[in-house]
């Protein structure tokens, strides 16, 4: 039956059929030709999709939409500029500074591209810095924004695997200040070799304290959101609906920017948003249901645990396998066919559920940096009109970061669990 579903999911997905249909398709073919109850499709996709835990999904899209229509990238960039713009190879620690703050409104690293990055590359170039470095660099920092909460990945991980969502978006804190890390270090290290340009800004004390203020209502968005989650007055789901409230505040009150035309415009960039991530969390639960008849998860569990009971060598085929799929599926469909599969056998083997989610979403997003199915390369390419293999070859150095975070993350638990056992 198995061998059947994945036959007939890999067929669908040849002949270009979206993957959200493919994966229904396939179920539903399956269901039909081995005469289990018709009806379950209906039952497993509205049940799936009747989670408290997902209603944060759309709510995070339109927090992000609206902070971005309110223009709060543009000044939480200029200040960013005032405040490291001036050491050598300023500019490139700007755009990951800018991505870290940012990454605690998006939770998704595309939408860190559409909001921050033609401003990135674009300010960048005209620095001095290759059009290529610009936007291998812009792309590899978007690699926090599904880390850092609120990611929408670690929401759906924590969906799939049945662990707790709060404990899982608490997780992604410290490791995504260790990707900022690692991309600040290695940027200064360029930086010295490469001679990389120091930014032109001559920022006044009184300029610098308008700035500030300015952006003041932005900084405090991430504060907001993390700070309600550690003091236990909100979850995730109660933190998404606050942080939609203060994104409609800040832009009708303090910066007036936010119009009804573009309240509207963000409302239905969201409905769509959350119809395509649904839509594949509905067809993805199906094809799930199917394997689990076929007692996939449990088969694949005993084989785990007969290669090895030591979490860190289960980890480690985790990563190569994540590393692999990454390349040819979109993350959100990953984690929902492969969390349900192995996540019991890891978790007996003693791996904390929080690490597991830091390093599944992780290595879905270098995912994102890959070819063929590299999301993050053809959206810059749009931007900046670029052909791919040359912003391939811009993001190829910042490889050795971003695998350098996923190793620190992978060989040392308490990076991912130190945080939520704090708070919880």
């Amino acid at each position: 039956m198995s061998l059947t579903l994945l036959l007939i999911f890999a067929g669908s997905l040849l002949i270009g059929a979206p993957v959200a249909v493919s994966l229904g398709l396939s179920a539903g073919l399956v269901i039909f030709l081995y005469d289990l109850p018709f009806t379950v499709m209906a039952q497993r996709a509205i049940n799936t999709l009747d989670s408290t835990p997902l209603l944060a999904v759309p709510l995070f899209i339109l927090a992000a939409s609206l902070l971005g229509a309110t223009g709060v990238t543009t000044h939480l960039f200029e200040l960013m500029r005032m405040v490291v713009g001036r050491i050598r190879g300023g500019m490139a620690h700007v755009n990951v500074l800018t991505s870290l703050i940012f990454s605690g409104m998006s939770g998704a690293a595309l939408a860190d591209i559409g909001a921050l990055g033609g401003i990135q590359i674009r300010q960048m170039e005209q620095q001095g810095y290759t059009k290529r470095f610009a936007a291998g660099l812009t792309i590899a920092a978007a690699t926090i924004g599904p880390i850092f909460p609120p990611s929408i990945p670690l929401i759906i991980f924590a969906t799939a695997a049945e662990v707790s969502t709060i404990r899982a978006l608490l997780a992604g804190v410290v490791p995504a200040l260790v990707v900022a890390v690692a991309l600040m270090i290695q940027v200064a290290v360029m930086a010295r070799r490469s001679q990389l340009p120091r930014d032109d800004v001559q920022p006044s004390f009184a300029a610098f304290r308008r700035k500030t203020l300015i952006s003041l209502p932005a900084l405090l968005a991430p504060v907001l959101l993390v700070g309600g989650m550690i003091s236990g007055y909100f979850g995730p789901t109660e933190a998404a609906g606050m942080t939609t409230a203060y994104a409609i505040l800040i832009g009708v009150v303090i910066y007036r920017t936010l119009t009804v035309r573009s309240f509207l415009t963000c409302t239905r960039e969201t409905v769509l948003s959350t119809a395509n991530v649904l839509f594949v969390v509905a067809s993805a639960a199906l094809f799930a249901w199917v394997l689990t008849m076929d007692r996939v998860p449990a088969h694949a569990g005993e084989w785990l645990l007969s290669v090895s009971d030591n979490p860190l060598v289960l980890l480690l085929l985790l990563n190569l396998l994540l590393l692999v799929v990454g390349m040819f599926l979109e993350a959100i469909v990953a984690i929902l066919i492969i969390a349900p599969i192995v996540t019991p056998a890891l978790l007996q083997a003693g791996v904390p559920p929080e690490q597991l989610g830091v390093v599944f979403v992780l290595n879905l997003m270098l995912g994102l940096l890959t070819p063929p199915v590299g999301m993050s390369l053809y959206m810059v390419s749009i931007i900046t009109k670029m052909p791919l293999s040359s912003i391939i070859r811009g993001v190829a150095p910042f490889y050795l970061s971003l695998f350098a975070a996923l190793a620190l993350v992978t060989l040392v638990p308490s990076l991912s669990t130190w945080l939520p056992n704090l708070v919880m």
